[in-house]
């Protein structure tokens, strides 16, 4: 068992590593120096860099040695992360005038840039896969792939879809718009990260459950969180949801049973990487998040 101190350490080299390689994209001064500006602020936005994070630690748990080598897929994942969180706060979708705590990208520069800057971030996410100087050509298409899935019209897209135009209300209907919408890109980032490392079907199958339960577990915290928490903490508005009329598991269930659902997903996915999680790293992780207040 890794403690909270050994944890929270591994947790900000990967973290510190992520931002440094973030930072240094999109600051060339071309003509249209206002996109990469609009990307960059979404982009470097303090998030808690949860789906890089998770690329790093798996492609360790996978043999990758020196997991540096995973940044250009762990910042891949956050750029279109980072896409989704623009267009999500369009007036069009969700129209949220914070994220993080700041204004929302569309608030400061107009519904337009913000559009575009969104556009612009998931061919950059592609584009820093398939040129990752330390990955050789199998591997950075496997990621790709992996990537593609995760966010496109059968994964993340599909979520939001169903979320925004489809009014889900029952229980059955809300798990799939979270594992959908939030699931598959966490599943994707553990998938990308064993990928990165080439590794092997049983931890590629394991990393999947893992994503896949943290991903419902993440977002019922979220609903919970959302009824519950502090608002300096949580970074948006308290009661969001409600006031869209969207039912989320806050109407479904009880805080208690929220918070059982939350332990028994994250039980689910501690358990089908034991066999990987040498250190402890993944199930401090998860415990980690269970408990987050943002």
């Amino acid at each position: 068992m890794m403690d909270k101190q050994a944890f929270q350490a591994q947790f900000d080299e990967y973290r510190r590593e992520v931002e440094g390689a973030l930072k240094a994209l999109f600051t060339d001064k071309d003509p249209w120096g206002d996109l990469y500006e609009s990307m960059r602020y979404s982009l470097l936005a303090g998030g808690k860099r949860i789906r890089p994070v998770m690329v790093l630690a798996f492609a360790r748990a996978a043999g990758l040695a020196d997991w540096r080598r995973a940044l250009p897929a762990a910042c891949a994942v956050e750029l279109v992360h980072t896409y989704s969180l623009i267009h999500d706060d369009l007036p069009c979708m969700d129209d949220d005038d914070l994220r993080r705590g700041k204004p929302t990208n569309h608030k400061v520069y107009g519904g337009t840039l913000a559009v575009l800057a969104g556009d612009a971030l998931q061919p950059e996410a592609f584009r820093l896969l398939l040129t990752a100087p330390d990955l050789d050509a199998e591997r950075r298409c496997a990621c790709a792939l992996s990537l593609a899935q995760a966010a496109g019209a059968a994964g993340m897209v599909a979520g939001q879809v169903l979320d925004t135009l489809h009014a889900p209300r029952t229980r059955e209907e809300i798990t799939q718009v979270h594992n959908l919408k939030t699931g598959a890109m966490i599943a994707g980032a553990c998938r990308i990260g064993v990928q990165a490392a080439g590794g092997d079907g049983d931890l590629l199958a394991a990393a999947e459950v893992y994503g896949r339960e943290l991903g419902l577990a993440f977002q019922i915290r979220d609903d919970l969180l959302d009824v519950v928490g502090n608002e300096m903490d949580f970074g948006k508005p308290i009661g969001s949801d409600a006031e869209e009329g969207k039912v989320t598991f806050a109407n479904l269930l009880t805080p208690k049973g929220c918070q059982k659902e939350v332990a028994a997903c994250t039980e689910r996915a501690v358990a089908a990487v034991a066999p990987w999680d040498g250190d402890g790293f993944l199930t401090a992780l998860a415990e980690a998040l269970a408990g987050r207040e943002r």
